[in-house]
């Protein structure tokens, strides 16, 4: 069964979908955030849909900023806000009568993975977390992968959209994907499924502020794996990923404390893991059965 909700964030009203089993509850339940410019009927609403049929209440929502939530400007990624979105997620989800309100957990695909690591790693309602195909971001990780100078190119450059937009007061957008040229995300592998039927949605569109790019490469979202403990938490991850790294998966894993797990799929694309089979059903039953033990 599922039930579209309305909730609030910081004064900022959020859109999403509740779903609850058909037996009778109260049931464990999950939050669910994704990725990266995804709104909650593309990866966010398979999983808590998957989900849901496993016998948790799950809740797939657009942050602040995207899709059919509010906010400003418009498709710009704000992690402070994503957090302050999932705990009042949470929030709304200790209020349901059909949910055990001891027995909550994080789901987090692709960015948002890492932004579910760190949310259940500060905040004592959430008991456990699970990152499918996960972008466990941190500035070092930023600075390595992209050399120190061009590390600086990249702040210097967002600086100066920034200030531009300070002084005009206009936001700058570029297109979030393309199969050619510039993009916040470019090449092949995302256009696949964000530029064609395969991921259409009619809340999702090709743009994303420029200012985003910045927030992305200080993001820290790998401190979370140092403090989820005594939670448990599972990483699930491609064993080929060209756009979020297994080295980042094992990292995550890494500075976890136990009880955790790591789980690798035989993929060879990032976005197999966002709809594509036997590989989605072998992540659902992964996280199912871990929260089955953990929740």
């Amino acid at each position: 069964m599922s039930e579209k909700v309305k909730f609030t964030a910081g004064g900022v009203t959020l859109a999403g979908d509740l779903r609850v089993p058909v037996a009778p509850g109260p049931h464990p339940a999950l939050v669910l955030t994704g990725p990266f410019t995804g709104t909650r009927d593309q990866v966010t609403g398979l999983y808590a849909s998957r989900l849901a049929g496993a016998g948790y209440v799950t809740l797939a929502f657009d942050h602040r900023n995207w899709g059919e939530s509010g906010g400003e400007p418009r498709n710009h990624e704000d992690p402070q806000g994503k957090l302050e979105d999932l705990r009042a997620a949470v929030s709304l989800l200790r209020s349901r009568p059909e949910v055990d309100v001891g027995r909550i957990g994080a789901v987090g695909i692709c960015l948002g993975a890492g932004y579910a690591l760190r949310f259940t790693a500060f905040d004592p309602r959430v008991k456990a977390f699970a990152g499918v195909a996960g972008a466990y971001h941190n500035p070092y990780g930023m600075r390595a992968g992209m050399s120190p100078d061009g590390y600086q190119r990249a702040l210097a450059s967002c600086t100066e959209v920034l200030e531009r937009q300070d002084r005009s007061g206009e936001v700058e957008y570029l297109p979030a994907v393309a199969e050619e040229g510039e993009a916040a995300m470019p090449g092949d592998e995302p256009f696949a499924y964000y530029g064609t039927s395969r991921g259409a949605s009619a809340h999702w569109s090709n743009t994303v502020t420029r200012a985003s790019v910045r927030e992305l490469i200080i993001l820290d979202n790998m401190t979370g794996a140092d403090f989820l403990s005594p939670k448990p938490g599972l990483v699930v991850h491609g064993v080929v990923d060209r756009f979020c790294s297994p080295e980042g998966a094992e990292e995550a894993y890494r500075r976890m404390d136990a009880p955790k797990r790591l789980v690798w799929l035989d993929t060879r694309l990032h976005i197999d893991l966002y709809d594509t089979e036997p590989h989605i059903t072998r992540a659902v039953e992964a996280v199912a059965a871990f929260f089955g033990e953990h929740l």
